[in-house]
């Protein structure tokens, strides 16, 4: 995947599961000030169409309708997607959810749901942007685990325990992907600001002032704290980079 310099993702496609805010907006901005051509998938239009017209005043962008609950809906998506643009070459895998509930009171419907958006869609939307990425001579897979992928919450069991899980998904996929220049990595949010921990803090008593106290850069992350991870795992800059695991956290998880 040879470019001019090692941050250049010119002429590259990038596909990202919930890229229409937050954490994968951040990303997805990050991905088109580099030069690739964004696609951000999810379900809610309004929502994305707001998102694209922030990516489009830097470069190229799209959105594709995608339910990342449902199997054919991650393949024909990245379908679409390769056949429209003749190529992919990234995927961000960030669609997530949470429900805060102690482990006893969850239901199985809570559990599933869980699962099967932070996990289950990554590995579906993963297997399905494979060979897109082969027939190209290689690619790059983000994930995006979380400190939830470390550390135990009372109020996260399911969500902790699909962090977890991505991890080592991304993990299993480098070393199987190697072999066809597939690199597949994983980032560790920290608390960000995003409507998933506004939520957290109006659910959580003391969160906020919780996650200051032990965070080193006495700051919640922004959604822009993603830009530079995201350009550096989809370029030719992370090659020899597969299977790592990077915090972005403000130094969260190395502070006793």
């Amino acid at each position: 995947m040879a470019t001019m310099t090692p941050f250049d993702l010119s002429n590259r496609v990038a596909f990202v599961t919930g890229g229409n805010g937050g954490i994968g907006l951040g990303m997805a901005k990050g991905l088109a000030a580099a030069g690739a051509t964004v696609v951000i998938a999810g379900r809610n239009k309004a929502k994305a169409e707001a998102a694209l017209s922030e990516l489009k005043a830097t470069g190229a962008a799209e959105f594709v309708e995608l339910d990342v609950l449902q199997e054919t809906s991650c393949h024909q998506a990245i379908d679409r997607t390769a056949q429209k643009f003749g190529r992919l070459d990234i995927l961000v895998n960030n669609a997530g959810t949470s429900v805060r509930k102690p482990p006893e009171q969850l239901t199985a419907a809570d559990w599933h749901l869980v699962l099967n958006t932070n996990l289950t869609s990554a590995f579906f939307c993963s297997q399905a942007a494979y060979p897109h990425m082969k027939r190209g001579g290689g690619g790059k897979i983000i994930n995006i685990g979380s400190m939830m992928s470390t550390f135990g919450a009372s109020y996260a069991s399911p969500y902790a325990s699909s962090k977890g899980a991505i991890v080592q998904m991304a993990k299993s996929l480098a070393v199987a992907w190697a072999k066809d220049n597939i690199q597949v990595n994983s980032i560790l949010p920290g608390w960000i600001n995003t409507d998933l921990t506004k939520k957290a803090r109006e659910q959580v008593e003391g969160l906020h002032d919780k996650v200051l106290a032990r965070t080193p850069a006495q700051r919640w992350g922004e959604p822009g704290d993603f830009a530079g991870v995201a350009v550096f795992l989809a370029a030719p800059a992370s090659d020899f980079i597969t299977g790592a695991t990077i915090a972005v956290d403000g130094g969260y998880s190395v502070q006793a």
